[in-house]
C-alpha cells in the first residue's frame, strides 16, 4: 500500500497527492497574456480548476501538474469575447459555431425589444440550460414582447392596467435573472410607446440593478440626436446602452465627434450611458425598415395598396434613393436572397419600388443596407464608451454574425493599426462585461470563470463575406468555455459547456 499514490480532495477541482503535489484541471504554460483590462501584456502560466482561474503565475520557471497541459509559447491568451448584441435561438442551434469560431464565449439574447414570447421567461431559460448551449447566454426581456404579452400592443397611451401589467412582467423577468430590458423603438409595437411608459419601465430596471439596451427610435442622422436624448431620459433611472450605434446618412469625423459629445456630456451629468458597434458599413434588418408606418401593422396592407399605392411607390422611390439607391440594398432572406434590389428589378423588368410592393412586401425579407460612412463609424468605434458587438446570428445573411470579432483583430489591429491588441481585446471583453454587469467573466483574473482564447493574432481571419456570409472565422487555436475545450483548431467539441447566466 505504501507505493499507492493517494489523491485527496484539496479544493474544488484541485487534487493533492500524498507527496503534496497539487494537480490542476488545466495548465496553460508560457502564454502571452492580454487580460482584458487594457493593460500591457505579460507572460505567465495560467492554472484552471473547477471551471475557474485559480492561479496566474508570472514565474514561468515553476513547474505544475495538471490533467491537461498546453504549451502556449508564442501564443496570446485572452478572455473569451462577450457579444453585447447578438441573435439566435439556442433551442434550434445550441452549438453556436459561428460565435465560437470568432472567439465569442458569451452572447446576449432578447435584443431589439424582442424576447421569447412567454410570460415566465424563467421557464424558457430553464429549457435552454437543460440542453446546455455551447456559449454562455446573458438574457434580456424585450419591451415589444412586454407590450404583446400585456395586451398593450399598439396603444400609444396605455391605460394604467396595461402599464402595471408590463411592470409586473418586467419584474418577473428581472427576478428570473434577466440582465435588463431591450427596446426596439424603430419596430412595431415599440414605436407606439412614449416617454412616460419607457421611464416607468426604466425605474423597474434600475431598481433591480439592470440596464436598458436600445435599438433607438430613429438612426437617421437628422433624428439621431433626438433618439439619443430620448434614451438618456431613461438613463436617469438606470444605466442605458445604445445598440449598434450608427448614423444613417451621416458622414465624417466631425459628425462622429458631435454624436459622441452627447454621450460624454451625459456621463459628466451622472448618466451611465454606453454603446456598442459592429465593424461593418452595412446594417441588416427586416425590409419593413424602408416602408412608411402607414403601410405596416396594425394597418391593413391590402387596403393601403388599394387606396394609396401611388403614394407608396413615391415614398419607396425616395426612401431607397436616400439610402444610396437599389444597388445598396442586398436582400438576405426569402426567394430573392443574395441579390440586390437593383438586380431583382432588372431580372423582373419592373421598377424596384414595385418589386418591394408586389414581390416582397413589408414583411417578406430581411436585408443588408450599405448606408454607413466608414470614417464616421471608425471614429465612433475608437471611443472608450463604445465596445464591439456582432448583431449577428447563425442564420443571418450578413458577415457580421460570423466575422465581427475576427475582423477587429485582422483588419483594425493587424492590418490598419487602429488599435493595439490590448485595446481591441479590452473592447471585446472587460468593457463588455462591465457594461452588462457580469462580475466573473471578461478578464483573466483569479476567481474568474475560465472562458479563454488561445491564438496567434497574425493567423486570425474573417472569412465571411456578403456573398458568402456563413463562412466560419479561422485562427483561434483553442476556445474554452467554463474551463472546457469548446473548439480546438477547426474542430468543435461534441459536448457543450455554456451556461445561462443570471444577473448577480
Amino acid at each position: 500500500m505504501k507505493h499507492l499514490v493517494l489523491l485527496l480532495l484539496f479544493a474544488p477541482g484541485i487534487l493533492l497527492s500524498q507527496n503534496n503535489t497539487i494537480f490542476y484541471d488545466l495548465l496553460i504554460r508560457n502564454a502571452t497574456i492580454i487580460d482584458g483590462s487594457g493593460k500591457d501584456k505579460f507572460t505567465a502560466h495560467v492554472l484552471v480548476s473547477n471551471n475557474e482561474i485559480v492561479q496566474i503565475e508570472r514565474d514561468t520557471s515553476l513547474e505544475f501538474k495538471a490533467e491537461k497541459i498546453i504549451d502556449a509559447d508564442g501564443l496570446v491568451l485572452s478572455p473569451g469575447f462577450i457579444d453585447t448584441h447578438s441573435h439566435g435561438d439556442p433551442l434550434e442551434t445550441p452549438g453556436f459555431e459561428n460565435f465560437l469560431a470568432m472567439g465569442v464565449t458569451t452572447i446576449t439574447l432578447g435584443q431589439d425589444g424582442y424576447s421569447p414570447n412567454e410570460e415566465e421567461l424563467s421557464h424558457w431559460m430553464d429549457k435552454v440550460q437543460k440542453i446546455q448551449p455551447a456559449t454562455n447566454i446573458a438574457m434580456f426581456v424585450g419591451h415589444n414582447t412586454l407590450r404583446q404579452l400585456s395586451g398593450v400592443n399598439y396603444d400609444t397611451l396605455p391605460g394604467e392596467k396595461g402599464l402595471v401589467d408590463m411592470e409586473k412582467l418586467l419584474q418577473k423577468a428581472m427576478d428570473a435573472g434577466a440582465f435588463g430590458m431591450t427596446t426596439g423603438l424603430e419596430y412595431n409595437p415599440g414605436n407606439f410607446s412614449r416617454a412616460i411608459e419607457l421611464q416607468r419601465l426604466a425605474k423597474i430596471v434600475g431598481k433591480n440593478g439592470g440596464i436598458i439596451m436600445s435599438h433607438m427610435r430613429n438612426e437617421d442622422d437628422s433624428e439621431l440626436e433626438n433618439s439619443i436624448k430620448e434614451l438618456l431620459a431613461q438613463g436617469k433611472y438606470c444605466p442605458v446602452h445604445i445598440s449598434h450605434i450608427k448614423s444613417v446618412y451621416g458622414k465624417g469625423d466631425q459628425r462622429a465627434k458631435e454624436i459622441l459629445s452627447l454621450l460624454e456630456n451625459a456621463r459628466a451629468e451622472g448618466i451611465k450611458v454606453t454603446a456598442d458597434l459592429y465593424p461593418y458599413s452595412a446594417s441588416y434588418t427586416g425590409i419593413a425598415i424602408v416602408f412608411p408606418d402607414w403601410a405596416k401593422k396594425p394597418n391593413d396592407y391590402e387596403s393601403v395598396l388599394k387606396t394609396r399605392k401611388a403614394e407608396l411607390q413615391e415614398f419607396l422611390r425616395n426612401k431607397i434613393a436616400e439610402r444610396n439607391g437599389p444597388e445598396s440594398t442586398l436582400i438576405g432572406s426569402g426567394k430573392f436572397k443574395g441579390k440586390t434590389l437593383e438586380k431583382i428589378s432588372l431580372e423582373l423588368n419592373k421598377p424596384f419600388e414595385d418589386v418591394l410592393i408586389e414581390d416582397i412586401g413589408p414583411y417578406g425579407a430581411g436585408g443588408a443596407y450599405f448606408i454607413m460612412d466608414d470614417e464616421l463609424q471608425e471614429k465612433l468605434m475608437q471611443h472608450q464608451l463604445v465596445n464591439i458587438c456582432s448583431d449577428g446570428s447563425p442564420t443571418m445573411r450578413h458577415p457580421r454574425g460570423y466575422g465581427s470579432f475576427a475582423k477587429m483583430i485582422e483588419t483594425f489591429v493587424i492590418g490598419e493599426g487602429k488599435f493595439s491588441l490590448e485595446e481591441a481585446i479590452h473592447k471585446m471583453t472587460g468593457v463588455s462585461a462591465e457594461i452588462l454587469g457580469i462580475e466573473d467573466r471578461g478578464l483573466i483574473k483569479v476567481g474568474y470563470k475560465a472562458d479563454l482564447l488561445l491564438f496567434d493574432p497574425s493567423e486570425i481571419k474573417e472569412m465571411a463575406t456578403y456573398e458568402e456570409p456563413h463562412k466560419l472565422a479561422e485562427g483561434f487555436k483553442y476556445v474554452f468555455v467554463n474551463g472546457e475545450i469548446a473548439k480546438k483548431e477547426s474542430e468543435f467539441s461534441e459536448g457543450r459547456n455554456g451556461k445561462v447566466l443570471r444577473r448577480p
